[in-house]
């Protein structure tokens, strides 16, 4: 008595002395932080850089667009100088006047109109810059000119002349000019408008990106959670096993023994040996689950023959302890599923019954089924679960207050089922009284 006594203190102390790793949740905030940080970079970078790449492909189609249009604009102009000319001449063959009266009078908003003889000299208006003269004095020999001049100070021409014959037969040379200083401060504004708004499209995108990152990184920091607290829970749990198993070879080691002790010892070191199997192969499982590295292996199964094999399987535990183990109803039910991991399922839910049922207590199967569902209630008249910890009845490692002492699971195997019922797209329930006993309900749906 005095080395159980020992061994469970050793136990105690070990479990006492657990903690999670220093800093672990201090730095997993760290490092989501900048995985946050970083996503939110990745984000406005790369809207940055859409819209450069769009800002640069508008501006490149916007200033050939307007310089087509600049262009057509003053062909149009100096076909309407050599349309007024001609109609202005036709005119004054009857009634008297010159043809230079029509130029005068033609306007072209954003237009400058020159109409010059072929020797460059200006008629419509009477002077003109010399370096447009010159351009004109070129049309009359080119027949057509397009160019860009810069006068003093600082102004910049675009123009197009045209030498053309009125019917009589007079040639004139028309020219028509815009200011591109003009239109460069109108490319100015409207890029200054377009940084405007893409620097206002960052900001948003910075503030979007940083809620968006959040949302993003909250499923990984939860998974992280999650895997620390399996990682310590896994921990914790192994330890016990381990420290008691240490224990005991201790203790049967201090002194000589009788045979009949050794036995003893290596048979309660057997016992702990295969509860530390039994956490080692349910964690294993479960990894394998979270992994998707265990594949369901569907076929027909007979679910009321399999389980009653489980029923037949576990008849042993419920003798040792005790406990009577019955099955109600056990209509026939065929389902597409995996025979192995149903077993298991139903393995255990009934072993979890009976390890919860006291001696004289009572476990019942019953299989149903009806023309939508087949439901599978394993019910007990055990401790009962208090309605508290109803909800984390499924979550990994736990044990409630009422189970604790009293079973040498590890508090994996509710969760392991959960996972069986879900990947057969089937519901678990449990409902439960303190005193009374639970009933555990597996929905499939056909």
């Amino acid at each position: 008595m005095s080395h159980e006594l020992h061994e469970q203190h050793h136990a105690d102390a070990q479990r006492d002395d657990y903690r999670s790793p220093s800093g672990g949740p201090r730095a997993s905030s760290s490092s989501l932080f900048r995985l946050r940080r970083r996503l939110t970079a990745w984000y406005v970078g790369t809207f940055a850089l859409v819209l450069l790449t769009l800002g640069v492909l508008l501006l490149v189609a916007l200033t050939r667009f307007v310089a087509g249009d600049l262009d057509a604009s003053l062909r149009a102009a100096t076909s309407e100088i050599a349309l007024a000319t001609e109609r202005r001449e036709r005119e004054s063959a009857a009634t008297g006047g010159s043809a230079i009266d029509a130029v005068e009078e033609l306007r072209i908003p954003g237009r400058e109109l020159f109409l010059f003889d072929t020797a460059g000299r200006p008629l419509v208006p009477a002077t003109a810059a010399p370096e447009i003269a010159r351009v004109a004095a070129r049309t009359a020999r080119q027949r057509s000119v397009d160019d860009r001049i810069e006068l003093p100070p600082d102004r910049t021409l675009q123009l197009h002349a045209e030498r053309f014959s009125t019917s009589s037969g007079h040639p004139y040379v028309a020219l028509a000019l815009a200011d591109r200083d003009a239109l460069d401060d109108r490319y100015a504004s409207l890029i200054s408008l377009l940084a405007a708004l893409g620097a206002v499209g960052l900001v948003l995108v910075a503030g979007g990106g940083w809620v968006l990152a959040r949302q993003s990184v909250a499923p990984v920091q939860r998974s992280m959670e999650q895997m620390r607290r399996f990682v310590a829970d896994a921990a914790h749990e192994l330890r016990t096993p381990v420290a008691v198993l240490r224990t005991r070879a201790e203790v049967a080691l201090q002194r000589e023994r009788s045979s009949a002790e050794y036995v003893g010892a290596l048979q309660a070191l057997g016992r702990e040996t295969e509860r530390l199997s039994g956490i080692v192969d349910d964690l294993f499982t479960l990894t394998r689950a979270d992994a998707g590295e265990r594949p369901l292996h569907r076929a027909r199964v007979q679910l009321d023959e399999l389980v009653l094999d489980a029923v037949s399987a576990t008849g042993a535990l419920a003798e040792r302890r005790g406990v009577a183990l019955s099955v109600g109803a056990a209509d026939e039910v065929v389902l597409e599923a995996d025979a192995a991991l149903l077993r298991q399922l139903v393995v255990i839910l009934l072993d979890n019954a009976i390890k919860f049922s006291e001696r004289g207590g009572a476990v019942r199967v019953d299989l149903r089924a009806s023309p939508s569902a087949a439901t599978l209630t394993v019910r007990d008249t055990g401790v009962g679960i208090p309605p508290d910890e109803l909800p984390r009845v499924f979550d990994r490692f736990y044990r409630g207050e009422s189970a604790r002492g009293s079973t040498s699971g590890a508090g994996l195997g509710l969760s392991i089922a959960k996972w069986i019922a879900t990947a057969h797209r089937a519901r678990i329930d449990v409902a439960s009284t303190p005193g009374e006993g639970t009933a555990i309900t597996v929905t499939f749906r056909e």
